[in-house]
């Protein structure tokens, strides 16, 4: 059996996140003995991805594994010209989790008291002081871990009940081009010259990391899926019709689905057990960006084991925020508002830095207010006294 303070279950951005705070805290910290342990290759081990964050220009914490960053972001609107702003003092940041997965866990190699480990959880039982989970690896061999405190980053099988639940489910293409089409200075933040579905609203997406290369993505915040064929479909029109591309080689894809929902997220599950990452609420719900929320929770539950709290995973963003996110859901879901029509009025009269402050729960009252006017305010209203009346039903799932 295996012993340790604090035991971590998955290995994503959540997971490697808590154990490299905890394996290269501030000097002088308190170090802590850390397992963490990763699924084997296969269906459990999610695939590769790409995180977008924004944060100060700087020196960030994961600045050695950013692919590309922008100060400029640009926004279309279905019809006219495009708005375009300047985030500074912000730099909007990609990070591919392969990068990210290979500067932790050389960070995690540098130091002793982390381990490391390829199993497969199968349950996490609690113990008077702790917690005991029992995993395979991929050997089929047993694996015992007795910790202190359990971290468990892993999805839910099924999301809690909530009501109003959309999803943003995109696919994109990492294309390259013969020609010099990009430009690496400026990110196309949101291309709403996309059809629009019957719920919610689509757009495109455009992050380019040099004149030849990008990332091209095709987003949807509504209640289903698609089929593959869709996608690219979707992808097909909107690179050649909409960006003009008529010879590129697709070099890579990312497929994702993250529930936009206003359901409540149980962060505890045992005396000593406890949810990370998306599981455990870090998804921003009328964004979909989780990256930011999972720094703030990791950073606040390693801040909490070096004092040696309870270090209960707090809610990432203010319970101003998902009041005000529930009755967007609710407005996107119902139809009271066009999506698309709505984020454009959004940047074309609100400036961008001020947007993503406001959607990082950065914003005081009388800003948030502010924001609240350039809405269409008399369908927002009306959302907003119609979710409080709204039952809480199980998601079908997409």
């Amino acid at each position: 059996m295996l012993e340790a303070d604090v035991a971590i279950i998955g290995a994503g951005a959540a997971g490697l996140s808590l154990a490299h705070r905890l394996t290269c805290p501030a000097p002088g910290s308190r170090r802590l003995s850390v397992v963490l342990l990763e699924a084997p290759p296969g269906p459990l081990r999610p695939p590769p991805r790409t995180w977008c964050f924004w944060e100060a220009a700087g020196a960030g914490r994961f600045d050695a594994a950013v692919s590309a960053s922008w100060r400029r972001l640009r926004v279309h609107r279905p019809t006219g010209p495009p708005i375009e702003d300047d985030i500074s003092p912000l730099r909007y940041k990609m990070i591919r989790s392969d990068d990210f997965t290979r500067l932790i866990t050389q960070d995690l190699a540098r130091h002793t008291g982390t381990r490391h480990l390829e199993a497969t959880v199968d349950t996490v039982d609690g113990l008077p002081e702790g917690a005991r989970i029992q995993a395979r690896t991929a050997g089929g061999e047993a694996l015992s871990v007795q910790a202190r405190w359990v971290f468990d980053s892993r999805p839910l099988g099924s999301l809690p009940a909530a009501r109003t639940t959309l999803l943003q489910h995109f696919r994109g293409w990492f294309v390259r081009t013969d020609r010099p089409v990009f430009d690496p200075a400026r990110a196309e933040l949101m291309d709403f010259r996309t059809p629009q579905p019957p719920t919610g609203l689509s757009f495109g997406y455009v992050l380019p990391t040099g004149p030849h290369q990008a990332l091209v993505e095709y987003t949807e915040f509504s209640p289903t899926t698609l089929t593959g064929d869709q996608y690219d479909a979707a992808l097909r029109h909107y690179t050649g019709t909409v960006l003009g591309l008529d010879d590129f080689e697709i070099t890579g894809t990312e497929t994702g689905v993250i529930p936009m929902t206003d359901a409540p997220f149980a962060r505890q599950t045992g005396p000593c057990v406890f949810r990370i990452g998306a599981a455990g609420g870090a998804t921003r719900p009328a964004t979909g960006y989780t990256f930011t929320g999972v720094q703030r929770q990791t950073a606040a539950v390693a801040e909490a084991l070096r004092q040696g709290r309870r270090p209960l995973p707090p809610q990432p963003h203010p319970a101003r925020s998902r009041a005000m996110d529930a009755v967007l859901l609710h407005a996107l879901d119902s139809g009271l508002v066009d999506g698309a029509a709505f984020f454009s009025r959004l940047f074309t009269r609100v400036p961008m830095a001020r947007l993503l402050r406001f959607l990082d729960g950065e914003t005081r009252l009388h800003e948030d207010l502010g924001i609240g006017l350039h809405t269409p305010v008399r369908p927002m209203l009306r959302a907003a006294a119609e979710v409080p009346r709204l039952p809480r039903r199980p998601f079908p799932g997409p």
